[in-house]
């Protein structure tokens, strides 16, 4: 058999092929559902997104006998430094075939790269960072990933913990079935209470984003995410630059009536950004948009039904005021509507956010995925121990 060669991505053809190893990979795995190429292509790009005005990364291709069989990018980011302290690098975008021998030369590169720059630890995988796609799935191998979610085989476990590398934090993803809440069936009577107070007690108003002033929107949303999120582990603050980066993205498939900020006199203390899954339709597109697939995802988009609550949060001074609860009541007064989306995943939430995974149980929600972030010492010599 062939010896395997590590490559480092020098072009735009190169990362073409980078972006499009997983294709390779998982193509005929019925649950993989192919991302936009341009959009990953755009989003890799060192000119064109922000988190490379304070990040710094590397791209390595893994090829056998000239094929590619696994890829990984190796990251250091100034703001996680800041956020999280300590001397950590990352990876991310973990792909390959079952083989060890593959797998440990993906990991051997992105360990010396990051040790080769003092750092001690090494965590992923994150691409780039925790606000972005994160962690190995361990469990939910059955089923089809939601929108900004990954899907791995089974093996990718099994062989990063081969490679000596351990559980750094698990993350939880939770189904919901909104339908049997509306019937009255599950939600909890204490988060009903809580909901009830806030909206006619405290004065806190739940109104929609606007998705046509999605720039001011996002100006509220922001400050609200970064107090609510700030202390949770691995949570880095995104630069307003990103922020936008992002909301350009996530502009195309936001739907007005998922979406939501609460306020009281005037100030915006608290958000929810639930986005349908638009997975559904580019399973179907092979993660290209021309010549058919923008026709494609229009016809997919009708069949959606299924959602993903990607954030929910309250800054830290309202969140024992009921503003969650209440958030949660939005969701659930707009799935009665003829029609409407009556289900989907929320998450992901750390296993050690004890007050959220006790809101989901609170719903009548299950845990269906569970997605790992890894970790690994580093000695100063470029190897791992």
């Amino acid at each position: 058999m062939a010896s395997v060669t590590i490559r480092p991505v020098r072009t735009r053809r190169e990362l073409k092929r980078f972006v499009k190893v997983p294709f390779r990979l998982h193509r005929d795995h019925p649950q993989w559902v192919p991302p936009l190429i341009g959009e990953r292509m755009q989003f890799l790009n060192r000119k064109k997104n922000p988190w490379f005005e304070h990040g710094e990364a590397e791209y390595f291709i893994a090829e056998r006998g000239g094929e590619p069989v696994g890829r990984i990018t190796a990251q250091v980011d100034e703001r996680w430094d800041e956020a999280q302290g300590g001397s950590d690098a990352m990876f991310g975008f973990f792909e390959t075939v079952e083989d060890a021998e593959v797998t440990r030369a993906l990991l051997g590169a992105a360990t010396e790269w990051a040790a080769g720059r003092g750092h001690s630890r090494i965590l992923g995988p994150m691409d780039f960072t925790t606000n972005d796609e994160i962690g190995i799935l361990i469990e939910g191998f059955e089923l089809r990933p939601y929108i900004l979610e990954n899907w791995h085989p089974p093996y990718y476990q099994q062989q990063l913990e081969a490679q000596g590398f351990g559980k750094a934090m698990d993350l939880l993803m939770w189904y919901l079935e909104l339908g049997k809440l509306a019937e009255g069936e599950q939600f909890s009577p204490q988060i009903h209470a809580a909901a009830t107070k806030a909206l006619r007690e405290e004065g806190v108003t739940i109104r929609n984003i606007d998705k046509h002033n999605l720039e001011r929107e996002m100006r509220l949303f922001t400050p609200i995410y970064i107090d609510a999120w700030g202390d949770n582990w691995g949570f880095v603050p995104p630069t307003d630059a990103e922020v936008a980066f992002h909301a350009k993205i996530l502009k195309q498939v936001i739907d007005e009536d998922w979406a939501y900020i609460a306020e009281k006199d005037g100030e915006a203390i608290g958000a929810a950004l639930t986005l349908p899954d638009v997975n559904q339709a580019l399973a179907k597109m092979g993660g290209r948009l021309l010549p058919i697939g923008w026709l494609r995802f229009l016809l997919g988009r009708r069949k959606i039904d299924r959602l993903r609550v990607f954030a929910l949060g309250v800054k830290r001074d309202y969140q024992h005021s009921g503003v969650a609860a209440g958030l949660y009541l939005k969701h659930l007064e707009t799935s009665y509507a003829p029609g409407a989306i009556k289900r989907g995943e929320m998450g992901w939430i750390l296993e050690t956010n004890t007050a959220m995974n006790r809101a989901m149980e609170g719903m009548g929600g299950e845990v269906v995925k569970r997605y790992r972030v890894y970790e690994k010492a580093l000695s100063g010599d470029g190897a791992s121990r």
